[in-house]
């Protein structure tokens, strides 16, 4: 089942939320330091972490699967976003550098066929980074946060996965080390909890973050995808949308 939409946007503008956006932003930066020139994709909900590389890419877009819905994003400005089928990305055969996929494929209907359209989009050089809740970990076992629904993995998985969709593995790390927990306490310290956590137990961090490098070797048995867009298009902000988080 997909995460509701409405649901994952009230979270990133809770206190706790805030604090995971910060703490998955920058591991994510500090493996996608430069992106001048390129195209970056969100694939999910992937808003709240797209925000920094909007003034450095030359395009950015946000994807969100039909099954969990689309929210207006950025509030402002051209609107970046479009609801799409996960198998069937309206996106040209190599026309994304770096692909973002967060609360995505702990809830995708098809994995496998997500991933074959992800490996279509990319770029020969192109790479795929992937947030999934951790099965170790406590947040997969609570339900106040978005990485405690749908399918947790472990690292054995997440290893054949990208290898049976063509990808090379070319980093790994854990994240969420700090408890899920709301309380002012925890929040004030979550970077040292973040730190110390990591260093002590560094496999049961709530969420496994995996980078993956399109591999060129042409497969076989290719299931048919849809004929894609020429670019990523941008939809006007229907009346009823909800807005997403804009990023701090």
């Amino acid at each position: 089942m997909h995460h509701d939409v409405g649901e994952l946007r009230d979270f990133y503008t809770r206190p706790l939320g805030i604090a995971v956006r910060r703490l998955l932003t920058h591991r994510l930066r500090a493996r996608w330091r430069n992106v001048s020139g390129e195209t970056v994709i969100g694939l999910g909900y992937a808003p709240p972490f797209l925000g920094p590389y909007r003034d450095e890419a030359l395009r950015v877009g946000a994807v969100m699967p039909a099954a969990q819905g689309a929210l207006v994003w950025p509030r402002t400005g051209d609107r970046l976003t479009v609801l799409a089928d996960e198998a069937h990305l309206p996106l040209a055969d190599n026309s994304v550098d770096k692909l973002l996929a967060v609360h995505c494929l702990e809830t995708a209907e098809r994995v496998r066929p997500l991933l074959r359209e992800v490996w279509r989009v990319l770029s020969p050089q192109g790479r795929i980074m992937l947030i999934v809740p951790n099965r170790r970990s406590i947040w997969a076992r609570t339900d106040s946060t978005p990485f405690g629904h749908g399918r947790p993995y472990s690292r054995h998985q997440l290893d054949r996965l990208l290898a049976d969709a063509m990808f090379s593995t070319t980093g790994w790390q854990y994240a969420l080390h700090a408890p899920p927990i709301e309380h002012n306490l925890v929040l004030r310290s979550i970077t040292g909890l973040e730190r110390v956590g990591a260093s002590l137990w560094p496999g049961i961090g709530g969420a496994i973050m995996v980078e993956g490098k399109k591999e060129l070797l042409a497969p076989t048995g290719r299931a048919r995808v849809a004929p894609a867009l020429g670019r990523l298009v941008t939809v006007p902000a229907p009346r009823s949308a909800r807005d997403a988080p804009d990023e701090p």
